[in-house]
């Protein structure tokens, strides 16, 4: 052949390879959600730097907070006590509060103690015990329905509880309700473990039954006009996607997630994918301590966890799964410890097809990041989390700030 043609043959060759390789670059350039030279670490620095605390100046121990915003104020509801750093649902002395925050100056205008152990409401009282893990649903715009569990562990089965709170009034409504689900064989019961556990049985679930444990762990989601949260038990592993009833206090079992049983999995967080189909990270206390994933075409149906390569040594900690203005944002606890502090390192990748991930933010700290509630209100993301000084858990006291 000709070496004229053949060197010419050769240069289109190599132009062709480089344009589609330009091509290429110049594509995920554009598919890419973050700058080249973004660096998470001090993306988080700034967030942090800002935080404030919202508990008391008496609280001690504060943990697993909720967050709602309505108007230009925050509603924050978590677990608190003002005897000693952390939480446990055999501390009778475990309170639920409400902090109220204005979102233009980040004062603490209001805190409202709202459950605890023996408080008689008008219409009953809470029996001893601790309450647990309190969680927020918009009802109105004038109302807001504070769920929480009533426990004592080894004394008495666990309830689910709900008291409503008056926006403009600033006030709970002085009477406490029953919260009930639905179990996947269409009984309506009480909110309580021994149901829940009962049917995850049916359903293949083996563990040891507990009487206490029973929350909704990843808050209320909205999907196509439906709200939607995870039910877990805790202490034993169990995690269920429920679906809420049109009178905001009944709760639809739609599918169990908790296999491999033995992983005891748990603290899942959910979210829908762009095919429509549901994906769930969950908390892995048993195993590797690493975080799983379960899908779902239906949400009755779903997958048996596994291991995702994106995510590796993790730490066994809540995780949350959001999605704002198209973009998925995925928390996790990493296993890395900042001088050895308990859950000093908490990511957060962003998607947008739940496919292809970016590290936006790497929290570091020796007070902990742990626990973040994300919401977003009139183009802002705000969050709340878990922190503290001196404790071995860090579980001190609760953080609002902004997130982006």
């Amino acid at each position: 052949m000709n070496p004229t043609i053949i060197c010419t043959s050769l240069a289109v060759l190599l132009a062709i390879f480089f344009n589609v390789k330009s091509f290429a670059q110049a594509e995920a350039g554009q598919d890419a959600l973050l700058p080249p030279d973004w660096d998470p670490k001090a993306a988080a620095d700034s967030v942090m730097v800002d935080l404030v605390n919202v508990c008391a100046p008496e609280v001690k121990g504060a943990h697993d907070s909720d967050l709602l915003i309505v108007g230009d104020k925050a509603y924050i509801i978590y677990m608190a006590n003002d005897v000693q750093p952390s939480e446990n649902p055999r501390w009778h002395f475990v309170y639920n509060a409400m902090s109220i925050v204005d979102l233009a100056t980040r004062e603490v205008e209001d805190i409202i103690p709202f459950a605890a152990t023996e408080r008689a409401y008008d219409n009953v009282t809470l029996p001893p015990g601790s309450c647990f893990v309190p969680r927020l649903l918009k009802i109105d715009d004038s109302t807001l329905r504070c769920f929480f569990a009533s426990e004592a562990p080894g004394e008495r089965e666990s309830q689910a509880w709900y008291i409503d709170f008056n926006i403009e009034s600033r006030t709970f409504n002085n009477q406490i309700h029953e919260a009930y689900i639905i179990t996947t064989a269409g009984e309506r019961l009480p909110m309580q473990p021994q149901h829940y556990y009962n049917d995850a049985v049916r359903h293949g679930f083996e563990a040891p039954q507990l009487d206490y444990g029973v929350y909704f762990i990843d808050s209320f989601k909205y999907f196509d006009d439906k709200i939607y949260a995870v039910m877990n038990n805790f202490p034993i592993g169990q995690n269920a996607l429920i679906v809420v009833e049109d009178d905001m206090k009944t709760f639809r079992i739609l599918g169990h997630f908790n296999e491999p049983n033995e992983y005891r999995l748990s603290e899942a967080a959910i979210q829908r994918m762009p095919d429509g189909s549901w994906l769930a990270i969950n908390r892995q206390s048993g195993g590797t301590q690493r975080y799983t994933f379960s899908k779902s075409v239906d949400g009755i149906d779903w997958t048996v966890n596994e291991y995702w390569e994106m995510i590796p040594a993790s730490s066994s900690s809540k995780a949350t799964f959001d999605r704002f203005d198209g973009v998925y944002y995925l928390g996790w606890q990493d296993a890395t410890e900042i001088n050895n502090v308990h859950r000093s390192v908490f990511n957060i990748e962003i998607s947008r097809d739940g496919e292809n991930w970016e590290r936006k933010y790497r929290f570091e700290t020796e007070n902990s990041f742990q626990y973040p509630v994300f919401r977003q209100h009139n183009g802002t993301i705000y969050l709340t989390a878990t922190q503290g000084d001196h404790s071995n858990d860090r579980k001190e006291r609760i953080m609002f700030g902004v997130l982006e």
